[in-house]
């Protein structure tokens, strides 16, 4: 990748893309915001979203923000990885994409455009991690777990093998996910349960 990476969102989570792009060895240029008040320890803020330029990280944890931010940008999306992430043979990377600390993709995964699959977090074999989705921090996806686009599955929550999550559906902290979830649902528990 030639330049350095500008980070969109200035918030918890552009931290931990930030560390990440450092152990690389990769500069920041430093990070947008629409926010004029917003700040990151020792980074540039080059302004609002329209102050953007390639290459870019999508650096906003929330799942709903995250699709309306990406649909205002185009051009080149850097795609990181913490070093000490761990990602086995045959697996889809997409573009923009987020590994985290201590994460493991396993083999002929799929990890979806501006995806995250955050800190400590399992994405197992054949699973698929869908556009903009977030499995948050010490989340696991069981073989073949399928997540559409736009979905959060919380911290801590298990999908088992061969559950299909729907787009944009929510999957609760430390819920266990043993039946497929419909798109724009929520669940939470375990076993988990449609809340609405």
């Amino acid at each position: 990748m030639s330049g350095a990476i500008v980070l969109v969102g200035g918030g918890g989570h552009a931290k931990v893309v930030a560390d990440s792009v450092r152990a690389f060895g990769v500069s920041i240029a430093g990070f947008v915001d629409d926010d004029p008040n917003a700040t990151m320890p020792s980074l540039d803020h080059l302004g609002g979203l329209d102050a953007v330029r390639e290459p870019w990280i999508m650096c906003v944890g929330d799942v709903p923000t995250r699709l309306l931010l990406l649909d205002r940008l185009d051009g080149v999306a850097a795609s990181v990885m913490h070093p000490s992430a761990v990602v086995g043979e045959r697996v889809e990377l997409g573009a923009g994409m987020f590994i985290g600390p201590n994460a493991v993709v396993n083999a002929d995964a799929i990890i979806g455009d501006h995806a995250i699959v955050n800190s400590g977090a399992i994405v197992e074999h054949d699973a698929r991690v869908g556009r903009a989705s977030h499995v948050a921090p010490g989340a696991v996806l069981c073989g073949a777990a399928d997540v559409g686009e736009g979905c959060l599955v919380g911290a801590g929550a298990v999908v088992l093998p061969g559950v299909r999550i729907g787009d944009h559906a929510v999957i609760g902290a430390g819920s266990v996910v043993t039946a497929d979830v419909p798109p724009h649902r929520r669940a939470v528990g375990s076993p988990a349960r449609l809340l609405d």
